[in-house]
Formats: C-alpha cells, sequence, structure tokens
C-alpha cells in the first residue's frame, strides 16, 4: 500500500472520523521512530492485551493506526467469544486476532502459521502478553490433503500457497483442520480463515467440523485470491449454506449483523444460529479502544 492509499485509508477508518489529526499524528509518529528505533514496540492493543509491532509489520501497524485494524470483524470477535470458548486462527500471521481471543477474552484459542519467519512473530506476540497456557501455536499450513506445500515467505499478510510464478518459498508441513481436531475434547465456537486464495482446501479439509453444531461462526476472507488457484468462492458459499450457515456483515459499533447475499472483497462472516450469536453480541461486555467504547 502506497503512501497516498495508507493516509486515505487511516482517515477513513471509523475510528479515526472524529479525530483524523490524532490519526495523522499516530502515523506520523510511528514514521519517525521506525527511522531512528530499530527495535520493536509493545503497543497497548486494548485494555487487556499488547501487541508488539517493527517496521514492515503491515496488518499490525493498522491497529496501531486505526485501533482495530478490521474494525467490525475484531470486534465481533470481541463481542461474540466468551471465557469458555475455543477458538481457531487459521492464517494466524502476527497474531493479531489470537491475542485478542486468548488475552482480551481468556478464550482457548488454536493459532495455525505456516512461515517460521511469521510464526515467531507469533509465539513473541503470545509470550508479551502470557497467554500460553492458552494457546496452542502451531507452524504448520492447512488444507484438504495431508503432507507439505510450498509457501511464499517474503510479503506479509499476504504470504499463501506458492504457485508456478512465486519466487523466495519453502515447504511446510500442511495438514487437515479434522485431523487436527479429531482427539479434541473441546470443539471451536468460532473459526478465522485468512489462506489467501486457498480458503475451499481449508473448508474441504474441515467438513466434519463444520458438521458440528458448536461452530456458530466463521470469519472468512473472501476477496477474489482463490482464482490464483482456479477457485470459485461460489463453491465454498455453496458448501457453507449446505451446513446452515449464512452470510453476514456485521456492525461493530451498533452491535448489528445484517444478511448480504453478495460476498467479496472484504471479510465475511457465517453463522450458523443466528439466534444464539446474535444474543451473545447483545449481552457481551463492552470493550475500549483508542478511548471509543463499543
Amino acid at each position: 500500500m502506497g503512501l497516498f492509499s495508507t493516509i486515505s485509508y487511516i482517515l477513513k477508518h471509523p475510528l479515526n472520523h472524529k479525530a483524523k489529526a490524532s490519526a495523522i499524528w499516530r502515523f506520523v509518529a510511528w514514521q519517525i521512530n521506525v527511522r531512528i528505533n530499530p527495535y520493536p514496540i509493545i503497543y497497548s492493543f486494548t485494555e487487556r492485551s499488547n501487541l508488539i509491532i517493527a517496521r514492515g509489520m503491515t496488518g499490525a501497524t493498522g491497529n496501531l493506526y486505526c485501533g482495530l485494524h478490521e474494525l467490525d470483524d475484531m470486534g465481533f470477535l470481541l463481542h461474540f467469544l466468551r471465557e469458555e470458548d475455543l477458538f481457531v486462527d487459521i492464517g494466524a500471521n502476527i497474531g493479531s486476532y489470537t491475542v485478542l481471543a486468548a488475552a482480551h477474552v481468556g478464550a482457548d484459542v488454536i493459532a495455525i502459521e505456516p512461515v517460521p519467519d511469521t510464526f515467531k512473530k507469533l509465539k513473541a506476540n503470545i509470550s508479551v502478553n502470557s497467554i500460553h497456557k492458552k494457546v496452542n501455536p502451531l507452524n504448520i499450513a492447512l488444507g484438504s490433503v495431508k503432507g507439505e506445500v510450498s509457501f511464499t515467505t517474503d510479503l506479509d499478510t499476504v504470504n499463501h500457497v506458492a504457485t508456478q510464478q512465486d519466487r523466495n518459498t519453502q515447504l511446510v508441513p500442511i495438514d487437515l483442520l479434522d485431523e487436527l481436531l479429531i482427539d479434541s475434547d473441546k470443539k471451536p465456537s468460532l473459526i478465522k480463515v485468512d489462506v489467501e486464495g486457498f480458503e475451499l482446501e481449508v473448508v474441504k479439509g474441515g467438513l466434519k467440523t463444520l458438521d458440528n453444531k458448536q461452530v456458530k461462526a466463521l470469519i472468512m476472507e473472501l476477496n477474489g485470491s482463490g482464482k490464483r488457484y482456479g477457485i470459485s468462492e461460489s463453491e465454498i458459499v455453496d458448501i457453507l449454506e449446505s451446513k446452515g450457515f449464512k452470510s453476514y456483515s456485521y456492525d461493530c459499533k451498533l452491535r448489528v449483523l445484517s444478511e448480504v447475499s453478495k460476498v467479496g472483497y472484504l471479510n465475511t462472516i457465517f453463522i450458523r444460529d443466528f439466534e444464539f450469536v446474535n444474543q451473545r453480541i447483545q449481552s457481551a461486555n463492552s470493550f475500549t479502544v483508542l478511548e471509543s467504547s463499543m
């Protein structure tokens, strides 16, 4: 993202609408900081969680600029999850969602991150929040076939299962979600899937898991990236609808879920048992980010 695109994104973010000067100051201060300080900082993410941020961490710096980089999706997680839940974070990256779930909410987490260098940053965020007992981090990929897969390593938040056009790749183990959870006494209440176009393969490897009615919701990135693998996202939607899930958007500030007929570009929240999910959202404790309570 270029300079002007970044500034435009910051100014348009819902948490910055009424405090644009403060938002720009955070951006400028961070740019000065990374030029004079080569070391990461520990950022106060929410009132109960911290995040390690260093130069080049696109998603993490988005949280610094905007409070919650993906406000409505992160807000949905914070409003929906409870301490007794299991959250599966597939494509955890440095752990923004994992930290919110385990450090802020107190839920158990399985965090999947295949890129070794990124996995180290995920483990550092687990350590700085002292959530080792809550989080099981796994340095693997997930798909529909067990074995090994080639993965890009130098694309930050958009690392993905490599194609023939990709360079700077590394072999990583790949497993199935169903295999991962086969012996687990606890099934996830919420699953996040952010795997840059490989979502269909993850879903195919988790069909038994998705049959379990304890899985109430998924947060899934469907932005057209599946084209690199010849995947149509309508296949994913069809599978999830056959399991009883419907597509929703979420307004974090108003705590309103709205059913949507078209998915794409942004993350989509898939919900089964709307009444259960909505009741949780309405009864959830508020959280505070950038002095905004939601």
